[in-house]
């Protein structure tokens, strides 16, 4: 399935580009975000478990088992904090 991925705020300056059109097999959140760390090293450093990422889906904040759909939106973005 194809679906749209966001990238925010160090993910993206890591990665080096904010958007990208995904084709993946995965059907959770979670999958999809091991098929991008398994990509390449700048993915994996970006997204790697362990560190603190946020995701949401379709503009909703989710937790990594919510289920993919054709044409969702999935945006990655660290934790961030007000001051």
């Amino acid at each position: 399935m194809k679906v749209t991925v966001r990238y925010f705020a160090s993910i993206r300056e890591a990665i080096g580009h904010p958007v990208e059109a995904v084709d993946t097999a995965a059907r959770t959140l979670a999958a999809l975000r091991d098929d991008l760390i398994a990509r390449d090293e700048a993915h994996a450093k970006a997204l790697a478990r362990g560190k603190a990422v946020r995701v949401a889906l379709d503009q909703v904040m989710s937790d990594e088992s919510a289920p993919l759909r054709e044409g969702a939106e999935v945006a990655f973005f660290p934790p961030v904090t007000g001051g």
